[in-house]
């Protein structure tokens, strides 16, 4: 058997809505087990995600993984 994490939101009767699609082939049978966030959890999920995409930005700039501010607009025509 093999796990997928995705996130989704319960809809008003019940249905689980996925925020993407699965990559899995169709009809295939499934088994979902639902974890439901509590209220303060919320908060931490956000604070982990910006911590890591600090980390990430971080990482880039210690190996040189930039581009110069002076080329961050080369090639675009804002009219």
């Amino acid at each position: 058997m093999k796990a997928i994490e995705i996130k989704g939101t319960v809809k008003e009767w019940g249905e689980i809505s996925l925020n993407k699609p699965l990559t899995i082939a169709k009809h295939s049978r499934v088994r979902v087990i639902v974890l439901i966030t509590e209220e303060n959890e919320e908060d931490n999920e956000l604070a982990e995600s910006a911590s890591e995409s600090f980390r990430q930005g971080w990482y880039d700039v210690m190996t040189g993984n930039t581009v110069p501010v002076s080329q961050l607009w080369e090639g675009i025509d804002a009219e």
